[in-house]
């Protein structure tokens, strides 16, 4: 371009306009790259999603297995006492303090039961809830090979713009499809 308003163009300036006026092989990489951006983001959504579920649900195993310990220390707990109380019925000479002693070994013995029957519901409740953490991050593997899969396919697609080799853009579509199908796989 002169001083005086006058335009000249250069090859690489016509080669540009011509390109984008007709949807050369850049903007159709662009699109595709765009497309493939789009379907990551996605992927990369759903992959720290199931990180989260499997991480809610070993919180939630952790959360009931230490509520599990609780009842069983109670349980520890009403066992000495129950054994105390046992004991102190065996040695008691007046025969109403022995009776005394053992109604409260055999109370404790009764109230052990209820909290057994707890411990072992909260255990079983952690145990699920580390199974569903299990399956929570069973995709996950999968959603972080279609998302690197994804990534190199835009990689090659770049490359392709800048050399102008179209064995390059196959291996990106390549790339992709198997992201694409990795993810949903994953997914499903």
């Amino acid at each position: 371009m002169s001083g005086k308003g006058i335009h000249v163009h250069g090859p690489h300036d016509h080669a540009v306009e011509h390109g984008a006026q007709h949807g050369g092989m850049g903007q159709r990489i662009a699109i595709f790259t765009a497309v493939l951006a789009t379907i990551g983001a996605i992927v990369s959504f759903l992959g720290g999603h199931t990180q989260n579920e499997a991480l809610y649900y070993k919180n939630e195993a952790v959360l009931k297995k230490t509520q599990a310990s609780n009842q069983w220390n109670y349980y520890q707990a009403k066992s000495m006492k129950q054994n105390l109380a046992e004991f102190a019925a065996g040695l008691a000479a007046d025969p109403a303090q022995s009776g005394k002693y053992a109604a409260e070994a055999r109370r404790y013995a009764e109230e052990k039961k209820a909290i057994q029957l707890e411990a072992e519901k909260l255990e079983k409740e952690s145990t699920g809830f580390s199974r569903r953490a299990e399956l929570a991050l069973h995709p996950h593997e999968m959603l972080a090979v279609s998302m690197t899969l994804l990534q190199i396919a835009i990689a090659l697609a770049s490359i392709t713009v800048l050399t102008e080799k179209t064995w390059l853009l196959w291996g990106a579509a390549g790339s992709a499809l198997g992201g694409v199908v990795l993810g949903v796989v994953a997914w499903f």
